[in-house]
């Protein structure tokens, strides 16, 4: 609540409400007065996302948020920014859940040594890759991940 409270001229029962409402989105109301090492590390993720979305933002980026997490709590996660796109939030997202940003994305860019070597919309660089080293990519998540959907 101290973000919204230092830059946002509304009431502290505003925020407030607004706050446990965010929480309710990404599913952790019931944890509103849980210290966060008594947290998973997937609700500590959904509670960073909801503390993001108190700030009211146009853009938010996630980088890597799911790369420490259990394979158990990354679902979790990948489902409350899932909601988040559908509900039109802009994100940056850096991933190596390759199924996700495909589903997700609108614009896919892959990086290898600090450049961009692809551009596009995720399903047609995916099914088409322009350069050697993305089809190499491709080949290597294509075996069970990118290939059944």
């Amino acid at each position: 609540m101290m973000g919204p409270l230092m830059f946002h001229q509304r009431s502290k029962a505003e925020i407030r409400h607004e706050c446990m409402a965010l929480l309710e989105k990404v599913g952790l109301a019931d944890k509103a007065s849980t210290y966060p090492s008594r947290l998973s590390g997937g609700q500590q993720q959904r509670i960073a996302i909801a503390r993001s979305l108190a700030m009211r933002p146009k853009v938010i980026l996630f980088d890597e948020v799911t790369s420490a997490l259990d394979p158990e709590l990354v679902d979790e996660v990948l489902r409350t920014i899932r909601e988040l796109s559908k509900e039109g939030m802009t994100m940056i997202i850096v991933t190596h859940e390759m199924q996700f940003a495909r589903d997700v994305a609108d614009r896919l860019l892959f990086f290898y040594q600090g450049k961009i070597l692809e551009d596009g919309n995720p399903r047609e660089i995916f099914a088409n890759p322009t350069t050697e080293r993305f089809k190499a990519f491709v080949r290597r998540f294509s075996q069970g991940h990118l290939a059944a959907a």
